[in-house]
């Protein structure tokens, strides 16, 4: 089955002029340039279905913004294939970016000295909306981002978070079939970013909006997205869902105790924990890690409870911060090499 964005063996390279030190090396430069390929996105491939909603991420450097460029047609690919909503985007870009919304989390797409009804009014035209459509959402966009404040005020003395409330509304204006979003909630507070998630998620859900969210903040990946696709140095490392990555790369699990008493941590301590790890947090709280190939949480509290009274037990479950950090250290790389 066709999907809404189809990539294959996609390559992007990059040519790089190289400056040698001193003034010797830039009286060099003047007649002899060295030069060097950089691949920034080494032949990935994926394919994302309708109504999906994605996160793609890695470590600054990885190739996330590249490849963005390249599904909007911003960039020519070196090598590979790309087809997304059945244009080939650097191709049949005019046509193409009819079908598509784009946020970007630094830049704006508002005019910055007009009032914003004044832009959206100015994208509507852009887009052939029709009247009707437009009022419908616009008082859609009012009712979860609250928008009907500052329509009147001119984009650059809207706040960061009113700006972004509406460069997203802009983006779903014209109710593109799919829709790119690099860091959407950059910068924003706690009550700023839920709106935002909210507002995306009620799109994806009433329209069946396909997205390829990118951020550094996991939270937006955990609170909207399904699947998750990690890059690191241009190559793709994991395609799946979130709790296939905790199975995959989650490699020690623990389970913290609270005891009855001090003399249940002397105990503790004199128990022959083969594998298992035991450190005191407090007077009463313990906490046992353990690698979870070698032990279940369920193994592991049987056998403690047997010997130590116990007055609560929790088990921890590792964050997808703690994962991803991980790869950001190159951990994983290192794994999906041997």
């Amino acid at each position: 089955m066709r999907g809404v964005v189809e990539v294959e063996e996609l390559v992007k390279e990059f040519r790089t002029f190289e400056r040698r030190e001193g003034l010797f090396g830039a009286i060099r430069d003047l007649f002899s340039r060295q030069y060097r390929n950089r691949r920034a996105v080494d032949r990935i491939s994926f394919r994302i279905g309708r109504g999906e909603m994605v996160g793609y991420i890695g470590p600054n450097g990885a190739g996330k913004s590249t490849t963005i460029k390249m599904l909007t047609g911003i960039l020519v690919p070196t090598s590979g294939r790309i087809l997304a909503n059945g244009f080939v985007p650097w191709r049949e870009r005019t046509r193409y970016t009819q079908t598509i919304g784009v946020v970007f989390g630094q830049r704006t797409q508002l005019w910055w000295d007009i009032a914003v009804v004044e832009s959206f009014q100015l994208l509507k035209k852009i887009y052939e909306v029709s009247e009707s459509d437009y009022r419908a959402r616009m008082k859609h966009f009012d009712e979860i981002l609250e928008l009907g404040r500052y329509l009147h005020t001119p984009v650059r003395k809207l706040s960061l978070g009113e700006r972004m409330r509406c460069d997203v509304a802009a983006a779903l204006l014209h109710n593109p079939p799919l829709v790119f979003l690099d860091e959407p909630t950059i910068g924003l507070d706690i009550v700023a970013k839920e709106h935002i998630r909210e507002f995306l998620r009620e799109v994806n859900r009433n329209y069946g909006t396909t997205m390829l969210l990118t951020t550094h903040d996991l939270s937006d990946i955990e609170e909207l997205c399904a699947r998750l696709m990690i890059l690191d140095h241009g190559r793709l490392l994991f395609d799946g869902g979130l709790a296939d990555l905790k199975n995959r790369f989650w490699r020690e699990a623990a389970v913290r105790l609270y005891l009855k008493d001090r003399e249940q941590g002397q105990r503790l301590s004199q128990l022959n924990l083969h594998g298992i790890g035991c450190e005191k947090l407090e007077e009463l709280v313990w906490r046992l890690h353990f690698a979870r190939e070698e032990w279940t949480a369920a193994e592991v509290i049987r056998r403690v409870v047997n010997a130590v009274e116990v007055r609560d037990i929790a088990i921890e479950e590792q964050s997808i911060e703690e994962v991803v950090k991980r790869i950001y250290l190159g951990e994983v790389l290192e794994e999906s090499r041997r």
